[in-house]
């Protein structure tokens, strides 16, 4: 083994004793119809160049190194992440669009404050596995489960507010979320589901209870996040959806009181989450048998000639 480089078929090294042999004590009279130029090849006499007997022994040799098939295995594996498979599921309705939740920054909407917590959020998570939902009137995943922060931090930088319609299909993003995280092989899986309105009547297709019976037989804990005015959310429906799925419901009537919901659920119990390991194997046996190749044709070229011109 040469820097990790193997032999896959080493025992074929042995050929190389049989040339040898041949060499010292056969005449290689093998009929020309079976071996062309086999007599040739083998024939070791006085008068052969020092060349042509390089080139002979350097085909051999390479040849026999290309059976042998040289092979280098280099594992590749992913480190380990300790860490939940979260969606996130975030309000994009117009009522989002309301100014005031920061009072450092009146000028911003509840959706901007939202995007920069849950950017924040997303920062702190590195070893998570994060998925996106939006809803709106409707909802899609705007993003699926994975590791790269960066990704996920500039899909959510370019949401806006009405993307997927004004009115608030609560029920329905549920359920989204819950078919996100439904693949998911983690022991922990984790939607935080943020919303500033009531569902709509005659917009949300599934019913509250279906969404949360998804929720409960796929293992997903959910977090609802109800933000500005208590009575402009159903808090009753936000706390019926965290207790029967194991979550905490909370309410955010601020900025600041965002913040401090997302750093709580930052504190989450952390899990392992396995992953796979590849193996690549690369082959070598090309360098040989090219250079096999050249010397055995150089070898005929010259051999030939040097008959020709006797």
């Amino acid at each position: 083994m040469f820097n990790g480089i193997y032999f896959e078929f080493p025992i074929l090294f042995l050929l190389i004793f049989l040339f040898v042999a041949c060499a010292i004590f056969c005449k290689m009279k093998m009929p020309s119809i079976y071996f062309p130029h086999t007599a040739t090849f083998m024939q070791n006499t006085a008068s052969a160049s020092k060349l042509l007997f390089l080139l002979k022994w350097t085909a051999i040799v390479m040849l026999i190194l290309a059976l042998m098939s040289p092979v280098k295995d280099e594992p590749y594996q992913l480190k380990p992440k300790h860490g939940h498979e979260i969606a996130l599921i975030l309000d994009s309705s117009g009522s989002m669009n309301e100014r005031g939740f920061d009072p450092s920054n009146l000028a911003a909407s509840k959706f901007d404050v939202v995007k920069s917590v849950v950017k924040d959020f997303i920062k702190k998570r590195k070893n998570d596995n994060l998925g996106l939902v939006v809803f709106g009137a409707y909802s899609f995943v705007a993003s699926p489960l994975t590791y790269d922060r960066n990704i996920l931090s500039r899909i959510v930088s370019q949401l806006q507010v009405g993307m997927a319609g004004q009115y608030t299909a609560l029920y329905e993003a549920l359920a989204q979320g819950v078919n996100l995280l439904k693949m998911s092989k983690s022991k922990s899986k984790v939607a935080i589901l943020l919303t500033d309105g009531y569902s709509t009547a005659g917009v949300d297709k599934i019913p509250l209870d279906v969404a949360i019976d998804m929720a409960k037989k796929e293992g997903v804990k959910v977090y609802p996040i109800g933000i500005g005015a208590p009575n402009g959310y159903n808090r009753a429906v936000l706390m019926k959806i965290a207790k029967e799925t194991d979550g905490v419901a909370f309410g955010a009537s601020n900025a600041t009181q965002l913040q401090e919901i997302y750093k709580k659920i930052n504190k989450l119990e952390k899990v392992e989450i396995k992953n796979e390991t590849f193996s690549y194997l690369h082959y070598f046996y090309f360098y040989p048998l090219f250079i096999g190749l050249i010397s055995l044709l150089l070898y005929v070229y010259l051999r030939n000639r040097r008959g020709a011109q006797r």
